[in-house]
């Protein structure tokens, strides 16, 4: 569904029928062979440049080289938002975040929603999940959706604790993030006990919340997580010498957006080269840990006999800006926030290939089917990978006709004061805001500048023009962001209401409290004059 209406309920319900009119039934493999087990690995926060070449050299990650020799990686994959709920919402639905009104990471999917696992598990699959889902609405700080809702309001707060490192543990501490370890052991017990005596195929979702960066309990009482944390094992693995400190704009020549982003995050104090390359350093240490957890779960398919039957794909749910632009977190269509690894091996998938066409997370739901044989719905944002993965010809594979050569990203919750669209193809970014006037947008050509530092939107004022009309093909922007608006001021209103007389001191002491109470009239007043 690429139109540019939100679409209602009773839309989901027709698309998320699992063999919806005008589905085409695959045909059966030669010989009817047996369909094959599908496990998603999918982690928190990967930057996907460093699953190939320059990025890959700044950290040792041996079962993502694996999967790269035996399998596909692509060069060119994307969230589809760059946050936790929104991301999964997206990778789960197969719907880009506008059509599911995704907008936060306390607003993602229905908790009863249809999604590609389930209706595997209706055409004959043994269904298994682990860790981390964060999918549905409901979840998430109460912090994190009240900065979103008051995004719009005339303030600037800090938001979360100042990005820091710290190390824990000894040289042979390989298991720092216990609570991934612990799902990984459950996962690879599944395998080892019950996935090898099914007689059906199954289907293994794991998720990881590595290398997402850890809570700040300094930060005070309601806190974010600005910490990144690992053990001197993991940091033997990064090469020090091949991490690049980033170049950063003045404070006064930021895009207004990245200024705010940058000031809510904490990151426009003074930083020396040695704190960002250490926060750098650190968080691909936990990269490394993210890969060994990746390993095990190739290993147990491995040792069971499991591996020439199964197909595995690694993703992320966004990247991880470790400090590019001024910021860290995610919430930005820079390519460190919004560029996410995506590798896949198995049967069928050709070994050592790159693919450089432009893909996102949206495109999973259609591949999951596809693999297992079930009718794609013709209405789903995303388009199989499995003519990409088998070189088939896209005709053969998708009644729909070939992929489009762009992939869309938006952006709606918390840290950035406006709606965000990045429309991605060829050489270029195109990220619009807003209303597409209020504020200015920006085209990066990423062959000459991949640092992306320099805005050309005035230089190329026909690219701008062209894209923005692709991306209105897409998506009516400026009616989203408008509806948006008007979501985020209902819901703090039936929150503020719910608080009664308490709400003052509530809203004082959430992740902005150090900011807020140095002048909390100033900023109820603000609020206030928002409503």
């Amino acid at each position: 569904m690429r139109g540019s209406e939100p679409l209602g309920r009773a839309g989901l319900a027709l698309l998320l029928m699992a063999a919806g009119a005008g589905a085409r039934p695959r045909p059966a493999a030669p010989g009817d062979q047996p369909r094959s087990n599908v496990v998603l690995v999918a982690c928190d926060s990967l930057d996907g440049r460093l699953t190939f070449f320059p990025g890959n050299q700044t950290v040792d990650l041996p079962s993502i080289n694996f999967m790269k020799r035996h399998g596909t990686v692509f060069l060119n994959a994307y969230t589809n938002s760059p946050i936790c709920c929104p991301s999964r919402a997206a990778m789960w639905s197969g719907l880009f975040t506008h059509l599911t009104e995704s907008w936060n990471n306390f607003k993602g999917l229905d908790p009863d929603y249809v999604t590609w696992m389930d209706i595997m598990e209706k055409h004959g699959y043994r269904a298994q999940k682990f860790g981390k889902l964060d999918f549905t609405s409901g979840h998430h700080s109460v912090s994190n959706r009240v900065e979103a809702w008051t995004r719009d309001v005339d303030f600037l707060l800090r938001q979360e604790g100042r990005p820091m490192v710290k190390l824990t543990g000894h040289r042979k501490h390989v298991r720092v993030m216990e609570a991934d370890w612990r799902n990984t052991d459950i996962a690879v017990n599944w395998i080892k006990e019950e996935a090898v005596n099914l007689t059906q195929p199954f289907v293994l979702y794991l998720g990881l919340n590595l290398p997402h960066p850890y809570p700040s309990p300094y930060a005070g009482e309601n806190f974010g997580s600005s910490t990144f944390l690992t053990s001197p094992y993991w940091l033997e693995k990064v090469n020090y010498e091949a991490i690049k400190i980033p170049k950063w704009s003045s404070l006064s020549k930021m895009h207004p957006v990245d200024y705010y982003s940058s000031y809510t995050k904490n990151c426009t104090g003074q930083f020396t080269k040695e704190e960002v390359r250490n926060i750098r350093a650190f968080y691909y240490a936990m990269c490394a840990e993210t890969d060994a957890m990746l390993g095990e779960i190739i290993s147990a398919l491995q040792d069971t006999g499991l591996l020439g039957k199964t197909i595995i794909i690694f993703t992320a749910d966004h990247g991880e800006l470790a400090m590019e632009h001024r910021q860290f977190y995610k919430m930005s269509m820079y390519e460190g926030s919004s560029h996410v690894p995506l590798l896949v091996m198995g049967p069928g998938v050709r070994e050592q290939q790159q693919i450089p066409n432009v893909v996102s997370l949206v495109d999973i739901y259609p591949t999951m089917l596809d693999i297992a044989r079930i009718p794609v719905p013709q209405n789903l944002s995303g388009y199989s990978l499995t003519p990409l993965l088998c070189e088939k010809a896209e005709s053969e594979a998708s009644p729909r006709g070939p992929r489009p050569s762009w992939v869309l990203s938006e952006f709606h919750g918390c840290n950035v004061n406006s709606s965000v669209y990045m429309l991605r193809t060829g050489k270029w970014k195109y990220i619009a805001y807003s209303d597409g006037s209020s504020v200015l947008p920006q085209l990066f050509d990423l062959t000459a500048d991949p640092d992306e530092l320099t805005n050309v939107a005035i230089t190329f004022p026909e690219i701008v023009h062209s894209l923005d009309k692709i991306l209105r093909s897409v998506v009516n922007y400026p009616k989203v962001s408008s509806s948006v608006q008007e979501y985020n001021k209902q819901q703090f209103i039936s929150w503020k209401q719910s608080l009664g007389h308490n709400y003052s001191n509530v809203i004082a002491n959430l992740r902005w409290h150090q900011d807020w109470l140095k002048d909390q009239k100033k900023y109820e007043n603000a609020i206030d004059k928002w409503l």
